[in-house]
């Protein structure tokens, strides 16, 4: 079967090309693993934070802005609740990258962020228990993603719209030349005139297939849910948030409790390495699975809150923990886009018009330069 373009790995950031592509009648196919959305990649556990003044880098702020609007985008056309305006609270010392990074980000921008003292936090939310050595910058018009129905509403789009998607399917070899590429799965072979790489942790293996080593590292990393008074607690009365130690590079996320399921902790450094295709260890394999949340949340939630679960999912990284997205230095085209270290759903929507661009004019509206693979 012959394609314009196909897609290897059809999670969040695939999916969201395979939309754009479709929406603009071009003959794409989709090729995953698993069953989108499913809970062997990094776009699984419910929700997700969307923050604009980004403590990542300022870089990062006009693609957070235009993935914002996308978002926004495809909840009026899928008709799905997908985004909710909790406000995100971004915590630190004064001094710190992270904070420093939000507040220049803020500036720069013109974003509408507060900065408040640990006494200001805890008397506007009673949920938390910040000392005087932190203080917060409060994004009021940011929030939270609920991911696996942006995954889902992509996958609806882009199948109204045309495309074909080939669930639970491994890829098994893949040829290209100067112009077309050959992908072979268990049963079919498929032609296309370009090729789009959105694997997560299995980008690797598909890229070296290609020619091309790339320094990732897959990790994997828990998240876990506790019981909470949702008078307190509760997604219209407490914000999402992250928290930076001081003089320290932990670094921790949460989410209030949404229709009832408990606050959200996870740990956003750290975690074990994992190779492609290995399983993961089930949660509480580790001590730390719940040690350090749960010490997380004794320090800095006034209430006590008792743990209920957890899940795991995979960062796949970057070595300076920034995105990749590029073309394959000697197959033109060849798009991927990987290594989004933990920090890329928010801009799944972003990223999949960027590749459709890409793919369709050969450059991206967005400046991507410091995704690139040069930089290595």
């Amino acid at each position: 079967m012959n394609f314009e373009i196909i897609i290897v790995g059809a999670g969040s950031m695939g999916m969201a090309a395979g939309y754009f592509l479709a929406s603009q009648g071009r003959k794409v196919l989709l090729i995953d693993a698993f069953d989108p959305p499913h809970t062997e990649g990094a776009h699984h556990g419910e929700t997700r934070i969307i923050r604009h003044a980004y403590g990542e880098g300022e870089n990062y702020v006009p693609m957070a802005l235009r993935a914002q609007e996308l978002w926004q985008d495809l909840e009026e056309k899928s008709n799905r609740r997908l985004f909710l305006q909790t406000g995100v609270l971004n915590v630190g010392d004064a001094e710190s990258e992270f904070i420093q990074n939000v507040k220049k980000s803020a500036e720069t921008y013109s974003l509408p962020v507060e900065v408040l003292t640990a006494s200001e936090m805890n008397e506007r939310w009673p949920g938390f228990q910040f000392s005087n050595d932190f203080v917060g910058c409060f994004e009021k018009n940011s929030g939270v993603l609920m991911v696996e129905e942006c995954v889902r509403a992509y996958r609806e789009l882009a199948e109204k719209n045309g495309a074909v998607l080939r669930t639970n399917t491994s890829v098994k070899a893949i040829k290209a030349s100067e112009s077309s590429v050959i992908v072979k799965t268990d049963n079919e072979t498929f032609t296309g005139e370009k090729l789009i790489i959105t694997a997560g942790r299995g980008s690797d293996p598909i890229l070296s297939a290609l020619g091309l080593e790339l320094p990732l590292q897959s990790m994997r990393k828990t998240f876990s849910w506790f019981d909470s008074d949702e008078a307190v607690y509760r997604a219209d009365v407490f914000p999402a948030f992250a928290v930076n130690y001081p003089n320290s590079d932990e670094l921790y996320y949460g989410f209030p409790s949404i229709d009832g399921a408990g606050v959200k902790i996870g740990r956003h450094d750290e975690g074990q390495p994992v190779k492609s295709g290995e399983v993961l260890a089930d949660y509480g394999t580790f001590p730390e699975d719940e040690q350090d949340v749960k010490k997380f949340a004794s320090k800095f939630m006034s209430q006590k809150l008792p743990l209920k679960f957890g899940k795991t999912c995979v960062y796949t990284n970057s070595p300076d923990s920034d995105f990749i997205i590029d073309r394959h230095p000697e197959l033109n085209h060849v798009i991927f886009a990987c290594g989004f270290s933990g920090h890329g759903f928010k801009f799944a929507s972003a990223v999949g018009e960027i590749l459709s661009q890409l793919a369709v004019d050969g450059k991206s509206k967005q400046d991507i330069s410091d995704f690139s693979i040069d930089r290595f």
